[in-house]
């Protein structure tokens, strides 16, 4: 079996680059050794930050990807990084300044790289609707999995047991989250209603349309298993990302207003979420750890509220990182005393009757 250290050597390649791109970068704004330090240091902070917020995200790919096809899952390994990273990193905060200011990509780009101040400024400006849309697309992917009939195992037993038995009734995850958003758009300041509600209705119906495309696409290839759980899963998987992308892109121009830094930092910590992806499919740590996929869909549930929280005050990442790590690790301490308490009931060899020796 391959070590720990195997699965993250090409994060640790991409840290060593990247901080040293990061130094660069910062001796290139500054022109001195204080100011490359600041970047250097900026950089690892970032990449912390992502760490702490997408661990629930690897652990939900690959719940996801332990079910796809061999190909699909080095599909979503190789170009699903590629969009993560350059995708969501760079293009996402470049495509929200190009609407909300009406202005082109490589005018935003300039703009990026020569007013940082103001690109901030306008990402910040369209951060009730980021917050909006990715509320209401996690709090879906979490609810879903919860109000599940064929959920067999449950961690917090009195509540998600509760919910198990309320899967009967149609729509009901829907009607919650359209029960939240409509209490948000009550209590919004003037002026921001109409946009937050918009996002979270397209929140809302990205996941259905996502789900939908997945369910058409998977009975369509059932006469191919080798096709089964492909596309439609690595779409899921893709919007997943970007939703679980949105806080850590946002929190990060808190540090920093400068957009290459956040790409560098940010990349960094979704190349460790990818190694910790293919290490939890390749060992079956889901498997093996009972409770681990519930802390991570627990954490999801809370992040959403928190997102949405965050279109009223501002609630700090570390806040977020904390409480997300904090179930995740509850959930891996129950399902290590679980399997300890396995161990201990499980009958011994020396306990076992003889076999008669027929002989």
């Amino acid at each position: 079996m391959r070590t720990a250290i195997h699965y993250f050597r090409w994060a640790f390649g991409f840290t060593a680059v990247g901080l040293v791109l990061a130094f660069w970068l910062g001796w290139g704004y500054s022109g001195n050794f204080t100011g490359a330090l600041s970047f250097f240091l900026i950089a690892g902070v970032l990449a912390v930050l992502e760490i702490s917020l997408s661990f629930d995200n690897a652990i939900v790919n690959a719940n996801k990807l332990k079910d796809m096809t061999p190909e699909w899952q080095h599909r979503f390994l190789t170009w699903g990084i590629v969009i993560a990273v350059f995708g969501m990193r760079i293009l996402f905060p470049l495509l929200i300044v190009v609407i909300a200011a009406g202005i082109g990509p490589i005018e935003a780009l300039v703009l990026a790289a020569t007013k940082p101040a103001e690109y901030a400024r306008i990402i910040g400006s369209a951060h009730v609707s980021i917050a909006a849309f990715g509320g209401a697309f996690l709090m879906m992917v979490a609810l879903t999995y919860f109000i599940d009939e064929g959920k067999e195992v449950d961690w917090i037993a009195a509540l998600e047991r509760r919910l198990r038995a309320c899967a009967s009734i149609r729509g009901l995850e829907i009607g919650f989250v359209l029960a939240v958003v409509m209490l948000f758009t009550w209590v919004l300041p003037p002026g921001t209603e109409g946009s937050f509600l918009f996002a979270a209705v397209a929140g809302l119906l990205t996941f259905l349309a996502v789900e939908v495309l997945g369910q058409v696409l998977d009975r369509a290839s059932m006469t191919t298993e080798a096709a089964k759980g492909g596309l439609g899963a690595f779409l899921y998987l893709e919007v997943l990302d970007a939703s679980f992308s949105f806080d850590g892109v946002i929190g990060a121009f808190a540090l920093t207003q400068n957009l290459f830094l956040i790409a560098i930092g940010l990349g960094i910590g979704a190349m460790y979420v990818r190694s910790m992806t293919i290490m939890l499919v390749e060992r079956n740590t889901l498997a093996e750890l009972r409770y681990l996929e519930h802390g991570a869909f627990w954490s999801i549930l809370i992040l959403s509220g928190i997102m949405f929280a965050q279109t009223l005050m501002h609630i700090p990442e570390v806040i977020t990182g904390l409480l997300g790590a904090g179930f995740i690790g509850l959930a891996l301490l129950s399902s290590v005393r679980f399997n300890r308490a396995c161990a201990h009931s499980a009958p011994k060899a020396t306990d076992l009757p003889e076999t008669p020796n027929n002989s």
